[in-house]
């Protein structure tokens, strides 16, 4: 008979442990432990029976798990910790002993450690990385605005400058950058690197005051874990594009002040110039470099390496049919017990088409015709910024679409153009008017350029195309900056300024694909070359594609019935208990209905007071 077992050697007792007996486990302070936890990723947790761990004491304690101490016992940052704690007191004797040689010594002396080993831990791979990069660059580009204080040393600051620059720098030469949104917090920014979406927020560009009651000393660690982060991560991904990092910046007297513009791109190759982002007026920057001459390269010999898949293919064919042949000749099954003795293995599925496997030249050309249109957006365009608007951010999103820009000179030198060179399309401006659809004292009208307020570049980005600048010229009244991060499901409530957007790009498409290829069969049915059917089709096709449209509406309604009366048989079939549920998701669904009515009513109210 096997002995009791004694109380506290099992269950939850065993799973958990508390604050203070890691602490003593780890003999190490309350500070240094906190340190420790956030270097390492480990946070509290909730006991589902904390009564019992704290043995009927209602006194309010911190659990964790006791494998994640056992593992904090073998970490290298554990014993420089101790070592620190004795070196303060070594430190602090030497200095009550009035003995400031030996203080300025162990000083020099003081242990160290380094949090390389920790990110490799924390972040095996390097999408791992990029998929937590989001907090890390929001608190690098924090603490890039705040000024130095007796909580925050101005080396981290300058640290934080640095990476912030460079990360911005790469979105900037990558054309990473996908949306933005200004917000009362700050501007948010959404790029995608190698498939994965980040997103970070910057504070505005005012002086910032570190507010007291905020714990710097829980910031600055996790400061110390996201500085070399982003740093690696910087190192990777200019490293990719075959650029040396860091990248040096330019020291001309008239340079020296225009921000991302002072950047100099260098290649690890020639270590010569490939491309300087502070342009002068010859085009927009050109961020691969080295990769355009091999991709080029690759797309030569990209039509021999489909024929010898396409031959691959064929003799795997034929192969497979002789070793069928052969099965039907001795009886065999293909999936019975001997294909062990078989030299062709029975294969796990059907074998898919070429199409299928090897991304065909169209399919190619497609995806990257796409992510080039939306990489080009202002490479047509020509911004002047005067000294009113934000052009840190602004700058930053027209150079990652491609665009040009030129400030005032109160807002740095170096200025590429200047306020009255007849190249500038679009002049952004933010001061008030005194009449509607007058410029503001003291800006000149020049007839060749559009005069705009800032929201027309956010807006611009999120739409992935140039909108109208009808009712973004100063003093108008700008239409709501609606967020591009809010996922529409079924049923929601849809701004009118989003429904007018998905109009147009759908009447867009509609006269771009349905019009073109119904124009293509009538060219061809009338005998028509295809160098001339243009002109001559351009009408039928609107018509064309109204009618498609028509037959769309009426298909539509002929499907929606069709599934209605399959819900209904469904709904029929189903067990009480499913029914229960499936009313219950109905009724959650005529009630999101029913609020999206009320906001309609509302903005229908809005709209008859307005008029």
């Amino acid at each position: 008979m096997a002995g009791k077992l004694k109380k506290g050697k099992e269950g939850n007792v065993l799973k958990y442990i508390s604050r203070s007996q890691a602490i003593k486990k780890l003999q190490i302070t309350l500070t240094q432990f906190r340190r420790l936890c956030i270097l390492k990723g480990i946070y509290p947790v909730e006991p589902k029976n904390k009564r019992q761990l704290a043995k009927g004491s209602t006194t309010w304690q911190t659990y964790y798990f006791r494998k994640d101490i056992q593992f904090l016992l073998h970490e290298p940052v554990l014993r420089v910790l101790r070592e620190q704690r004795s070196h303060k007191l070594k430190l602090n004797k030497a200095i009550g002993k009035r003995e400031f040689v030996v203080a300025k010594r162990l000083y020099e002396n003081r242990p160290v450690y380094t949090l390389d080993h920790i990110i490799k831990e924390r972040y095996p791979c390097f999408v791992d990385a990029l998929r937590d990069l989001d907090d890390a660059l929001s608190m690098i580009f924090l603490f890039a605005t705040i000024s130095a204080n007796q909580h925050i040393s101005a080396a981290h600051i300058r640290e934080c400058q640095r990476l912030s620059a460079e990360f911005q720098h790469y979105v900037i030469i990558s054309r990473s950058l996908k949306k933005t949104f200004v917000s009362i917090k700050g501007i948010y920014y959404q790029a995608e690197i190698r498939g994965q979406l980040i997103t970070w927020i910057t504070p505005f560009q005012f002086s910032q005051d570190a507010p007291i009651d905020v714990d710097f000393r829980v910031m600055d660690t996790f400061l110390e874990i996201y500085e070399p982060l982003v740093g690696f991560v910087n190192y990777k991904l200019y490293s990719d594009l075959n650029l040396v990092y860091p990248p040096k910046i330019s020291t001309d007297s008239e340079t020296s002040a225009i921000g991302l513009s002072a950047f100099i791109i260098e290649s690890r190759e020639n270590e010569d110039v490939v491309q300087s982002v502070s342009i002068a007026a010859d085009g927009p920057p050109t961020a691969m470099g080295n990769q355009v001459s091999q991709s080029a390269q690759r797309l030569k010999t990209l039509n021999q390496k489909i024929g010898q898949i396409e031959a691959a293919q064929d003799s795997d064919s034929d192969m497979s049919d002789t070793a069928g042949i052969i099965i039907e000749e001795n009886g065999l099954d293909a999936n019975g017990g001997n294909d062990e003795q078989m030299d062709i293995p029975a294969p796990i599925s059907a074998p898919t088409t070429l199409e299928e496997t090897v991304p065909t030249l169209a399919s190619w050309k497609a995806s990257e015709s796409e992510h080039a249109k939306s990489a080009r957006l202002f490479s047509s365009c020509v911004f002047w910024l005067p000294r009113e608007v934000s052009r840190n951010s602004l700058e930053f999103i027209i150079k990652s679409f491609g665009g040009k820009v030129g400030w005032d000179a109160s807002s740095g030198s170096g200025s590429p153009y200047q306020i009255s060179d007849s190249c500038i399309t679009h002049h952004v401006c933010d001061r008030p008017v005194q009449t509607v659809g007058q410029l503001p004292i003291g800006v000149e009208r020049f007839e060749s350029r559009e005069y705009i307020q800032p929201q027309w570049v956010y807006d611009s980005v999120n739409a992935g195309r140039l909108i109208k600048t009808a009712g973004y010229h100063p003093g108008d009244t700008l239409p709501p900056h609606l967020s591009p991060f809010v996922s529409v499901e079924e049923g929601d409530y849809i701004p009118e300024q989003d429904m007018d957007v998905d109009a147009e790009v759908a009447v867009a498409e509609v006269e771009d694909l349905e019009a073109t290829s119904q124009a293509e069969l009538e060219a061809e049915a009338a005998g028509v070359q295809f160098s001339n059917y243009d002109k001559a089709s351009v009408p039928h096709a609107k018509n064309a594609a109204l009618t498609v449209t028509d037959k769309k509406k009426s298909m539509l309604t002929e499907t929606e019935q069709e599934d209605r009366e399959a819900k209904e048989l469904a709904k029929n079939m189903m067990s009480k208990r499913d029914k229960k549920l499936y009313d219950g998701i109905q009724k959650r669904k005529e009630k999101k209905a029913e609020h999206v009515e009320i906001l309609k009513n509302k903005k229908r109210a809005l709209k008859k007071h307005q008029n």
